[in-house]
């Protein structure tokens, strides 16, 4: 039998996970939970962490200071209690916490037992009293550090510091035992950061202050939240909102029969009644990630429970039955399933309850079975009152929001159908790539160039001027769908688009894989016009929307045919028959430049009206012969920056179009315009 804390120091995992990092790290998260429940308590306004150079770390907390008068049972003080007995502390009455992120009561000791030195300073009314540990021994240090001489003794210190009135708070300090954790165990800032930045969002008001000594530079961040959780996801969002932030609260009783402790000290069972709260924040974005981040008290539980299921079950059975009420989702049409709901989803899941359950000491996973029954409830109730509101922004918002996810659900039943079209099919297999595809031989994607071609008329003269071993041909009919203002489910109903996705082969949008691609390069190839420019801007909206991988690898390209043949009547030695020029202002230029060579021409230059007017030879030379055409790569430099100009030119928002429109128009002149 292991008495007291020797249990935790021969089985450090049980309680804290590891005694790597990731453990060191627990018992500082242990620490600071206790002074975030003060704050959640209602009885503290700051918590001040700070990573001293000698190795430990030191968590202050203004609340009401951890009891120093003697407990009855023991006869000892309340902190030599709580640091010295597994499951004693505050966490086990009634009327201390409503709701709190420890529950075991082994916090504090478990810390304790794994140092080689804590100290815990307590600031009472009328002084500080502290008392120091060895390895979970209460006694006196006679200097600094765990190395220093140590006299074991039981009872508090007066620190003569004294503490006026209306003042508390506790102060622990706590160096890691080496003999317990590896050599490289070590504390890690950021983490510090990212639990401090969390956990001001889910206590509103209480500030976080997070210093780090141990650089030649000492460096201190303070964090404090006033919007709460609806703030925090705002923060995590990092796509174009489709809807507000939405706050889904509410509360439920349950009964829960638990051991109680009579007024004779018999453990008997007993039903008690509980009441859980739940506050959500949720908001879908344009984007395709899920950013879901759960809490109990303040604890985060980064794997879930029975809050997230109950949470996941009631937006997919909501969606389903609003979706259906609403007629955005037909008869026939397949429910959407929880994939679907989350895509583009950033939410902020929190409940608050009395002693919940927890899977094991490191609270990963709540484990309280009425949770997934509450928070299925409140968040139905809340979130059918925002889809299906009579009010015109949100009804608006939820028309969205529905179009989305129904994208979603469309999109995911197209790539499982189009799965096995995705990969290059041979001779011997039936292929389900559309029959307008002029198809390449070799299968090396380094070689290989997809040219999505404008127009019938210009298919016949490019088939015959390709070369079929490694260039591929895509027709397409006039202009595609301007998919920036258009759903996913109306992209995929465009014939055009939906051919060209199937025959890139990689997918679109989530489901996108770079490396299922069909071909080394995609170049577009239209007529060198105002109407070619257009169908070029709506295809590159298509790859930049639904393919961004190809365009930010460099693999899509526009062609450059000419505009204008020169026909020359008396070339001169090494001067080629014809001559190509790109532009009116290239055209001038190269005239001007043959006048002053004496090199005559045949009048009138031609002027092409479209690639159909080329023959084969003039556009394999021109246009698609690797050798001697010129191709223009897309890239995205700034895609922030370039989302930006496509939503403004491509997008369904009409008014700052036309600004942008009438105040550039003033630098156009009649020559500029082509008619």
């Amino acid at each position: 039998m292991l008495e007291g804390l020797e249990a935790v120091r021969k089985r450090p995992g049980m309680y804290i996970g590891s005694t790597d990092t990731r453990g060191l790290m627990h018992c500082v998260w242990e620490i600071i939970d206790n002074g975030v429940d003060e704050a959640l308590a209602g009885h503290a306004n700051r918590v001040e962490v700070t990573l001293h150079a000698d190795g430990s770390v030191e968590v202050y907390d203004d609340g009401r200071g951890i009891p120093t008068d003697k407990e009855p049972k023991t006869g000892l003080p309340g902190v030599e209690v709580v640091a010295t007995k597994l499951h004693a502390g505050g966490k086990f009455g009634g009327s201390s916490y409503a709701a709190t992120g420890g529950l075991h009561g082994v916090g504090l000791s478990v810390v304790n037992a794994l140092s080689s030195r804590m100290d815990i300073d307590v600031d009472r009314t009328p002084a500080r009293q502290g008392l120091s540990f060895k390895r979970g021994v209460p006694g006196v240090f006679d200097g600094d550090g765990p190395n220093a001489g140590f006299a074991a003794q039981s009872g508090l210190t007066r620190k003569g510091s004294r503490v006026g009135k209306g003042k508390s708070g506790t102060l622990v300090r706590f160096w890691p035992d080496r003999q317990i954790f590896t050599k490289d165990a070590t504390f890690v800032y950021d983490e510090l950061i990212g639990r401090a930045r969390q956990t001001s969002f889910i206590v509103p008001g209480l500030e976080l202050v997070i210093r780090d000594l141990r650089g030649p530079d000492p460096v201190e961040e303070k964090f404090r939240h006033d919007g709460g959780i609806a703030e925090f996801a705002e923060f995590l969002a990092h796509d174009e909102p489709v809807t507000e932030v939405l706050r889904l609260q509410g509360a439920d009783t349950f009964t829960e029969t638990v051991p109680m402790l009579d007024d004779l000290g018999h453990m008997t069972p007993q039903d008690v009644e509980r009441e859980l709260t739940v506050d959500v924040a949720v908001r879908w974005g344009v984007g395709y990630d899920t950013e879901l981040r759960s809490f109990v008290n303040v604890i985060a539980t980064p794997k879930g429970g029975t809050h997230v299921s109950g949470y996941e079950q009631a937006i997919t059975r909501t969606f389903n039955d609003s979706m259906k009420a609403a007629k955005v989702l037909k008869v026939n049409d397949a429910d959407v399933i929880k994939d679907d709901v989350l895509e583009g989803m950033t939410a902020v899941v929190t409940v608050r309850l009395a002693e919940p359950q927890f899977e094991g000491q490191t609270k990963e996973i709540l484990g309280t079975p009425a949770a997934r029954t509450v928070v299925r409830k409140v968040v139905s109730a809340e979130l059918k009152r925002f889809l299906t509101s009579t009010k015109t922004k949100e009804k608006q918002q939820a028309r969205l929001v529905m179009e989305k996810v129904l994208g979603a659900s469309k999109t995911r039943i197209a790539a499982r159908q189009h799965k096995e079209t995705q990969r290059r099919k041979n001779a011997l297999e039936s292929s389900a790539l559309p029959a307008k595809l002029a198809d390449c031989r070799a299968a090396d994607n380094e070689r290989t160039e997809l040219f999505i071609v404008e127009g019938d008329s210009a298919l016949g003269t490019a088939k015959l001027a390709r070369n079929s071993e490694f260039q591929a041909l895509l027709p397409i009919r006039g202009k595609i769908l301007n998919v920036q203002k258009a759903s996913v489910a109306d992209m995929l109903k465009n014939t055009e688009c939906a051919s060209i996705i199937q025959v890139v082969g990689a997918g679109s949008g989530r489901t996108f894989d770079l490396d299922a691609a069909r071909y080394g390069k995609i170049i577009f190839m239209a007529d060198a016009d105002s109407d070619g420019a257009h169908i070029r801007t709506l295809l590159a909206t298509l790859f930049f929307k639904y393919m961004p991988e190809l365009v930010a690898a460099g693999r899509v390209y526009s062609a450059v045919p000419p505009l204008h043949r020169i026909e020359l009547s008396n070339p001169k030695k090494g001067m080629d028959r014809y001559v190509y020029t790109y532009s009116d202002d290239e055209l001038q230029r190269k005239l001007a430049e043959l006048r002053k060579k004496g090199v005559n021409w045949k009048d009138p230059v031609q002027r092409y009206k479209g690639l159909g007017e080329m023959d084969a030879d003039q556009l394999a030379e021109t246009t698609m012969d690797p050798r001697h055409r010129t191709l223009r790569r897309m890239t995205v430099d700034d895609a922030e920056g370039a989302a930006t100009v496509f939503e403004l030119l491509m997008g369904s928002e009409v008014a700052p179009r036309k600004e942008f429109i009438v105040a550039g128009g003033g630098n156009l002149s009649e020559e500029d315009l082509d008619f």
